[in-house]
C-alpha cells in the first residue's frame, strides 16, 4: 500500500483534508476515516472531501464526517474545493457536483470565492421530519444545561438543520443541547443544530453544532440554512454578514431564490499519509 497525498485546508477554522480520487481511485472504509480524523492519532478534520470523476462537473465532491458517516453538503469545504479547482483550470468559474446537487463557485474580491449554495427545501419532506409540520415553527424543544430551545425553523441545504433564533447565542450550552437536537427522534436523519442572535444592524452571530461532528468554528451550509431562515421569518432583508466561530461569511439571495455565499478558502499544507495509519497498523 502506497502513501496517500492529501490536501489541509481550512474554511474559518472548519478543516478539511482533501484527497483528490479523479485519476486513482481511493477506497476507505468508515473505520479508516475515523482513524484519519482523530485529531491526535490521525489527521484530524471535521470533514473529509474526497474528489471523484465527474460527466458534469470538474469533479463529484465526496463529503464524509470525522465519525466516518457521511454527509450531503459542506459550505466552506465547497469553497475550499473551489479554490483549488480554480487555479488547477484558471477559470473564472467552477462547477461541483456533490450528494446535494450541482454547485457553482467564482472567484470573489480579496481573494474570496463565492459559492451558490442553491435554493434551500424547506417542505418537511424534504428536511427530512419524521411527521408532517410547519417547517417555519417546528414542534420541538429540547432543555439541557438550564437552557431551553425551542420552535426552530427547519429546511434541508442538501443536509438536515434545525436553526434557534435566540436572545444570546454565546449563552447556549451548545455543547450539551447541540446532541439532543442532532439525534431528537423528529430528525431520522440527524440534523445540524444552530444558534443564532439577529443584531439590531441586521448582522447574524451564528454557532453550530454539526451532525458526526460536533462543534465547529463555522458550518458553510449552517449559515447558509439560518440565512435562508432569517430571510424565511423577516428578519433579514438582503445581503447580511454571518459572524461565526472563526470569523464572517457573506450572505445574500438571488432572484431564484438561490442562496450565495462568500468567503475565505485557505491551504493549510500538504502531506501523505502513510501506509501504516491507512492500514489501521498502529491498533496492533
Amino acid at each position: 500500500m502506497n502513501p496517500l497525498p492529501f490536501i489541509k485546508m481550512h474554511g474559518l477554522g472548519n478543516d478539511f483534508v482533501v484527497l483528490d480520487a479523479r485519476r486513482h481511485s481511493i477506497a476507505l472504509t468508515p473505520e479508516t476515516i475515523r482513524r484519519l480524523g482523530d485529531r491526535r492519532r490521525g489527521v484530524g478534520f471535521d470533514q473529509l472531501l474526497t474528489l471523484l470523476p465527474s460527466d458534469d462537473a470538474a469533479c463529484y465532491m465526496r463529503i464524509d464526517n470525522s465519525d466516518g458517516s457521511s454527509a450531503g453538503a459542506c459550505g466552506n469545504g465547497t469553497r475550499c474545493v473551489a479554490r483549488l479547482l480554480l487555479e488547477e483550470s484558471g477559470a473564472a468559474e467552477v462547477g461541483i457536483d456533490s450528494p446535494g446537487g450541482l454547485l457553482r463557485a467564482r472567484r470573489a474580491p480579496g481573494g474570496l470565492v463565492t459559492v451558490n449554495m442553491g435554493a434551500p427545501r424547506t417542505g418537511w419532506r424534504d428536511v427530512p421530519l419524521a411527521r408532517e409540520m410547519d417547517t417555519l415553527h417546528v414542534d420541538l424543544a429540547v432543555e439541557a444545561g438550564g437552557c431551553r430551545l425551542s420552535d426552530p425553523v427547519a429546511l434541508s441545504m442538501g443536509n438536515p438543520h434545525a436553526v434557534f433564533f435566540v436572545d444570546d447565542a454565546e449563552a447556549v450550552p451548545l455543547e450539551v443541547v447541540g446532541p439532543l437536537v442532532e439525534r431528537h427522534e423528529l430528525f431520522p436523519d440527524r440534523a445540524n443544530c444552530s444558534v443564532a442572535s439577529v443584531r439590531a444592524d441586521g448582522s447574524i452571530r451564528l454557532r453550530v453544532f454539526e451532525r458526526g461532528a460536533g462543534i465547529t468554528q463555522a458550518c458553510g451550509s449552517g449559515t447558509c440554512a439560518t440565512y435562508a431562515a432569517a430571510r424565511l421569518r423577516d428578519l433579514v432583508q438582503g445581503p447580511a454578514r454571518i459572524d461565526l466561530d472563526g470569523g464572517p461569511l457573506w450572505m445574500d439571495m438571488n432572484d431564484q431564490g438561490e442562496i450565495l455565499m462568500t468567503g475565505p478558502a485557505s491551504l493549510s499544507y500538504r502531506g501523505e499519509i502513510d501506509a501504516e495509519m491507512l492500514a489501521g497498523a498502529e491498533a496492533a
